[in-house]
């Protein structure tokens, strides 16, 4: 085995990349969900865990009875070790993924070498100094010997380096990130996850916004925000486009809803003004480029919604941010095997039977949508993300016959 130079990059968490240990562990070792438990009370201590709700999510995600539930599901039906040495290449605009790509690769058994973004992020800094803390603990030596969490600019020399390392890379970037990186050479047994340009949407029931009491629609409202405005649409599973099932009672059921959503994003959003000049950039873009737009709403400066005539079938090209949504209102959503095709990944529903949906899904082969989740459930990443089964995708079995 080869060992890991000491390459130029920063050293956030963690000693030397040479001194890494990189004998593997079984998927959900003792040590790791030991370290990761420890990882979320300490997390959810701070202040910092009110002040930003993606490190509150977090530490939610692996406090000890959800790494329990998570380790129950994955099951014992073979024998598996971690692949090995794992690189994780994080996005910059989604501050605390790279904790979640480094939990999946700690839980799955693995060393991991953590390529955090430079970019000013304060929940990265939160996050790694807790972890730091914990690496310092003798009761976490294990942990902290097979992890480092680095910072470097772009370099295809120094990725390329470690990516003939790794039994695993875990590359979370768009798709020009993704092709660039994969034409690196590699170790011959590296298992790439690669998690490119997605395109996600929202189906909401007319006649379930009509009925639904105030709480429960203050419910929805509050989980739709979280879903969109928490990173500003630039998530991967944030929606984009808004399906209303339900023609007949579409237009009071986008009155009650958008009304609704206006009155929350004034008391609880903080529109920057270069992003409501972006987004009437952005529609006078869209009235140039899609025939299919026939009317727009704005409310405020806090949304806008395009109103489609039909369906594009690539939709999935047109994008919104900070608050620009496209809508359509249909009777079947059988019309989505006219538009879904692989870049889809999440679709949000309420007021729909998700069980009928998936079978829906499944019967017409459509080649995308990978999840069906609950408004409020968009970021809510886990183990199962992109249709990858990542603690499987990133352990080996050790068969016997």
């Amino acid at each position: 085995m080869k060992p890991v130079p000491d390459l130029p990059v920063t050293l956030r968490v963690g000693g030397r990349l040479s001194d890494i240990t990189r004998q593997p562990l079984p998927p959900y070792a003792p040590e790791a969900t030991a370290f990761l438990a420890a990882l979320s009370k300490q997390l959810l201590a701070l202040p910092e865990a009110r002040q930003f709700p993606d490190i509150a999510a977090f530490a939610y995600w692996c406090r000890p009875a959800s790494l329990a539930r998570l380790q129950r599901e994955f099951g014992a039906a073979h024998a598996r070790l971690g692949r090995g040495l794992a690189l994780h290449i994080a996005p910059a605009n989604v501050p605390v993924n790279f904790a979640f790509s480094f939990a999946f690769g700690v839980l799955a058994g693995n060393a991991n070498i953590v390529r955090i973004p430079d970019a000013g992020h304060p929940q990265v800094d939160v996050i790694c100094d807790r972890i730091a803390a914990l690496f310092d603990d003798p009761a976490h030596r294990r942990i902290a010997a097979m992890n480092r969490l680095i910072r470097y600019p772009r370099s295809d020399s120094i990725t390329a380096t470690l990516s003939q390392l790794c039994q695993a890379r875990l590359i979370w970037g768009g798709d020009e990130t993704v092709s660039r990186l994969r034409a690196l050479p590699v170790h011959p047994r590296c298992v790439d996850i690669a998690f490119a340009d997605r395109y996600s949407f929202c189906v909401l029931d007319s006649q379930a916004v009509l009925g639904a009491s105030d709480t429960v629609l203050a419910a929805l409202v509050k989980g739709f925000y979280d879903d969109v405005f928490l990173l500003d649409q630039n998530a991967c599973s944030s929606p984009h486009l808004v399906l209303w099932h339900g023609t007949g009672q579409a237009e009071a059921a986008q009155g009650r809803f958008w009304s609704a959503m206006t009155d929350y994003l004034e008391k609880n959003y903080d529109l920057a003004p270069v992003h409501a000049v972006d987004k009437f950039v952005h529609l006078c873009a869209t009235a140039i480029a899609l025939p299919q737009a026939r009317a727009t709403r704005r409310h405020d400066n806090f949304v806008y919604r395009v109103r489609l005539d039909s369906l594009p079938a690539d939709i999935e090209r047109h994008r919104g941010r900070n608050g620009f949504f496209y809508e359509h209102a249909v009777d079947d959503l059988s019309c989505l095997g006219e538009i879904v095709e692989e870049r889809y990944q999440t679709l949000t529903t309420f007021g729909i039977d998700r069980a009928t949906l998936v079978q829906s899904i499944i019967a017409q082969g459509l080649s995308g949508i990978d999840r069906v989740v609950p408004v409020g459930k968009a970021l809510d990443i886990g183990v199962i993300w992109d249709g990858y089964d990542l603690i499987g995708e990133l352990s080996r079995i050790v068969h016997t016959a």
